[in-house]
């Protein structure tokens, strides 16, 4: 077995990534199997150059923010703002303190200027997105900043009379931001004001924009630029998005943190459908919102499981999806050691290489069908790859050791 086990081993490549795969997909996603460790990210970092340089991929989206990702965005295609601001703003769930990250946006900047210190024209230009929702553990944002920033795309550039309300009819019904991100609601529905009536008035005007816009698309994208319109675009599932969670945050049924852990991966999946359509693109989360099995969390109230936006993506996609989880053998300063070795991270542990891509299906024919034992990990922050989710994965990138920041 372990000869068979060696011949599935490729450097960590993007050729040799490629070369796993089907065919060549809109969406490369690349999962981890933790948060905050710059040694998985600095890999990240190295095959997305890979990929730009060899593969013509032009975009990388991350687990953040959708609406924040805009402002690195901004600062990677035209140089907004500094890169201070950028990572202070453009970043949610604390990924704008990572040292990877910052040389992440700072590589793609420098490499959309050219040595002559012109501007790289739009079609080779490097393009960031974050692709979650705007949401944290703790709360769900106001819907404020993408309700107004579409009514505000549309507003000078329909008749007024297709719009369904004005930018003073938002505002009131919106009311205190602060409303909308208590803390508490996210533990007790009763604190929650999506099902307000304010709430609905607003979700059935978020509906009505999304459509004006939709029926405008022929002049809008000769009035402003198809850019411009993708961003509108994005302002609208998120409104819509944001709305919807809010509403089911404030349901009291025993399925409500089942709902919300789907409705925030549909979010996902959507910004990911988007970027797709705009060409191929590096994906990378966490292993559980890539893979395309059911995610399962255990929570306060039992476990819940719904379909990850890597899932809802695959179905839709098919081999233009693409998924390479990362798998790693310990990250001692969380207390993960050695695996054991009857563990699919302990076969991997007794490999040689530091790091190296795996070639997940002929691994699991390798193992002749029957799966190592599960790794049970001591630290709640780090997952370990399912066995039997082998067969479902087109690579894996194996990582040994992950040394502290």
């Amino acid at each position: 077995m372990a000869t068979d086990i060696k011949d599935t081993v490729h450097a960590v490549e993007a050729a040799a990534v490629m070369g796993l795969l089907p065919a060549r997909p809109q969406l490369l996603a690349l999962g981890e199997p933790t948060h905050g460790e710059d040694a998985l990210l600095d890999l990240r970092n190295e095959l997305f150059r890979q990929l730009v340089e060899q593969e013509g991929y032009r975009t990388i989206t991350i687990e953040s923010d959708c609406l924040r990702g805009l402002v690195v965005d901004d600062y990677v295609t035209s140089g907004t703002g500094t890169l201070d601001e950028v990572m202070e703003h453009g970043f949610s769930h604390g990924f704008g303190a990572s040292a990877a990250n910052r040389e992440l946006v700072r590589w793609m900047r420098a490499y959309n200027v050219r040595a002559d210190n012109d501007e790289r024209p739009a079609s080779e230009r490097l393009r960031f997105a974050g692709f979650d929702g705007p949401l944290e553990i703790t709360h769900a944002a106001s819907p404020r900043q993408a309700l107004t920033a579409l009514h505000g795309y549309l507003s000078p550039r329909v008749d007024a009379d297709l719009l369904p309300c004005t930018g003073e009819t938002l505002d009131r019904l919106l009311g205190a931001d602060d409303r909308w991100t208590h803390p508490e609601a996210m533990m007790d529905p009763a604190r929650s004001v999506g099902q307000s009536a304010e709430a609905g008035q607003l979700r059935l005007l978020a509906d009505d924009l999304v459509a004006l816009l939709d029926t405008q698309i022929p002049h809008l994208i000769t009035e402003t630029s198809r850019d411009d319109w993708d961003r509108a675009r994005l302002y609208g599932r998120t409104a819509t998005g944001l709305l919807r969670y809010h509403h089911w945050m404030a349901d009291t049924s025993a399925a409500r943190m089942t709902r919300l852990c789907a409705l925030r991966d549909l979010m996902m999946a959507h910004n990911l459908l988007a970027t797709a359509a705009r060409g191929p693109a590096l994906v990378h989360a966490h292993n559980s919102h890539l893979q395309r099995e059911k995610s399962t969390m255990q929570m306060w109230q039992g476990p819940v499981e719904w379909w990850s936006a890597g899932a809802l993506v695959s179905a839709r996609l098919g081999e233009g999806y693409s998924f390479v989880p990362t798998a790693l053998g310990t990250i001692r300063h969380q207390g993960v050691d050695t695996p054991p070795p009857d563990t699919l991270e302990g076969l991997l542990y007794a490999l040689p290489d530091d790091h190296c891509v795996i070639d997940a299906p002929r691994l699991a024919t390798a193992l002749g069908g029957t799966w190592p034992a599960p790794r049970v990990s001591p630290w709640f922050g780090y997952a370990p790859l399912a066995p039997a989710h082998l067969a479902d994965c087109d690579g894996i990138l194996f990582v040994k050791d992950v040394s502290q920041n």
